[in-house]
């Protein structure tokens, strides 16, 4: 069966075959938000042959909050897309990653590693993913500019999304978009996961980003610095907070500093983290630039949803993606490589099941993406959960950052661990200790 007339015979929960006619609107998968997660959905699954329709609420290049740097399991899933990622294509590499705290300065490469290169890569986030999205678009899949999704289209016998409703372009045409198979890739707020009834789980961590760009002769440093220790001076008094802050050189002339913060502390909501981060930036020496003159951009913030925070992954036709599924890493907030590692996983799981003969067969292949996440990354977000609640102590930070990184050895496995960059096999035994726990550990 061609992939044209897949979604005209799903049998949706057993019941006799939806006919809609085929058109322009008509899909086999609908994917909602063209970031990385849905990029790389969308991508995977053309490749595969199957008819996609990619939707994106607003038009590219668009800005979004993030730090901009991409670690080896980032890159890795680049590769794969056949993303040109070359210095001459406009990608600044880096080594490894700079800690700052405790007075001291560690500088660690990233692994050598059979299973991830020991490269990262910094990219401006409007730049890096209108790529991926003409990436999805060469492989095949329809892109839909400035297409906002309102709501799911919800079949009433069996309570299935069977589609989406949208308005469309400048004039907001409404439209309805029909697909057996909806992958919700709308990030943090995920209002189609809403209107699906899945909602964030409170027990789970939530971080949020700030950040702002500054001129400064430190653009082209070749490794990513994070600050363990993120001091709060205003008032003449001195107080550690719960959370980490970054400087990214962008090889642009520009430096992206910003900072991230978990809402495992009391003072999450009382303070404006905005004023926090202008405080540390002044704390700062004056030649790096880092000055409101400098200053090349508002502030912008963002959440970090962490750890599993929305599930389950796949309901009545439904999966959830990215940010929309809550898969930041809680250990380091990189949610990058985990939106497009996720997408790749969704769409091999999709492919499976419309290759199969019944809707009961199909059904048994989708429920298999929770727990194909869960194998993958249950256990280790599992340790993050219990290491949010270690660092949310200003005390333990405080230690941590004051005694660990006098210690190289115990850095490195701290950066393989934080990073989630280890061998499956035959890797070395901080691999295994790391790989170990993981496993262990409970994958809620």
């Amino acid at each position: 069966m061609s992939s044209a007339r897949r979604h005209a015979d799903f049998e949706l929960g057993g019941d006799p075959a939806v006919t809609e006619p085929l058109s322009e609107n008509t899909a086999d998968v609908i994917v909602v938000g063209a970031g990385p997660a849905g990029s790389t959905t969308a991508y995977h699954l053309a490749r595969a042959g199957l008819d996609v329709l990619l939707l994106e609420k607003t038009e590219f290049p668009r800005e979004k909050v993030c730090g901009d740097g991409l670690t080896p399991r980032a890159v890795k899933q680049l590769v794969a897309m056949g993303i040109d990622i070359s210095e001459e294509a406009g990608w600044l590499r880096n080594k490894g990653l700079r800690i700052v705290g405790g007075g001291v300065r560690l500088q660690l490469d990233w692994p050598e590693l059979a299973s991830y290169p020991n490269y990262g890569l910094v990219r401006k986030r409007d730049d890096f993913d209108e790529q991926l999205a003409r990436q999805a678009q060469k492989a095949g899949a329809r892109l839909y500019e400035r297409c906002n999704v309102s709501g799911p289209v919800v079949d009433d016998r069996t309570g299935r999304i069977t589609g989406v409703t949208a308005k469309l372009g400048e004039e907001k045409r409404e439209v309805t978009f029909h697909a057996p198979l909806v992958v919700a890739a709308d990030g943090n707020s995920t209002r189609l996961s809403l209107a699906m009834g899945l909602h964030r789980r409170e027990d789970r961590p939530m971080g949020v980003a700030v950040r702002t760009y500054f001129t400064s002769p430190r653009h082209e440093d070749d490794y990513l610095e994070s600050w363990l220790e993120l001091w709060d001076r205003r008032g003449g008094q001195e107080r550690l907070l719960p959370g980490y802050g970054w400087i990214f050189g962008m090889g642009d002339g520009t430096s992206n500093v910003g900072l991230g913060v978990l809402n495992t502390s009391d003072s999450f909501k009382e303070l404006d983290w905005r004023e926090v981060l202008k405080a540390w930036c002044a704390s700062m020496p004056e030649d790096w630039g880092y000055t409101p003159e400098n200053m090349t951009g508002p502030i912008r913030g963002a959440a970090l949803p962490m750890a599993f925070n929305r599930q389950p992954h796949y309901t009545k036709g439904l999966l959830l993606v990215g940010d929309a599924g809550g898969l930041v890493n809680p250990f380091n907030g990189e949610g990058i490589a985990y939106a497009m590692e996720s997408g790749q996983i969704a769409a091999d799981v999709i492919v499976q099941a419309l290759a199969r003969a019944t809707p009961a067969q199909r059904e048994m292949a989708l429920h298999n993406y929770p727990k194909i996440l869960k194998d993958t990354y249950g256990g280790y977000y599992t340790l993050g959960r219990a290491f949010v609640k270690l660092i949310g102590n200003p005390k333990v930070m405080k230690i941590a950052a004051q005694r660990g990184l006098t210690h190289p050895m115990l850095m490195k496995f701290t950066l393989k661990l934080l990073a989630n960059l280890t061998d499956p096999t035959g890797g070395d035994a901080m691999d295994r200790i790391i790989n170990g726990l993981s496993k262990v550990a409970p994958k809620a």
